[in-house]
């Protein structure tokens, strides 16, 4: 597909830049930027699908069960020794 597009002088210039700097023609180094936006923009969409099946999910106790195993390991794989959650801020804080 071939399409013809007025750009903006400063993305023209942001373009521009961007190409010479990686060695790419102007075409090239354009259709990398939008096909790098759209891969970020399927990922996102990709994650708020998976984040949205955990909401609908409707297992409580497998969801509690999960997220104390989450508190557990983060806190497990700290350089420091204080806890990122304290068992004395349950229910204060997290």
């Amino acid at each position: 597909m071939i399409l013809d597009i007025d750009l903006p002088p400063e993305l023209e210039q942001y373009l521009l830049q961007e190409a010479e700097q990686q060695g790419l023609s102007i075409e090239a180094m354009t259709l990398k930027v939008l096909a790098s936006s759209l891969q970020v923009r399927q990922k996102q969409a990709n994650v708020i699908d998976i984040l949205q099946s955990w909401i609908d999910d409707e297992n409580i106790e497998e969801q509690q069960d999960a997220g104390e195993y989450l508190v557990q390991v983060l806190d497990e794989d700290r350089l420091s020794d204080r806890k990122l959650f304290p068992l004395k801020m349950k229910g204060v804080t997290w």
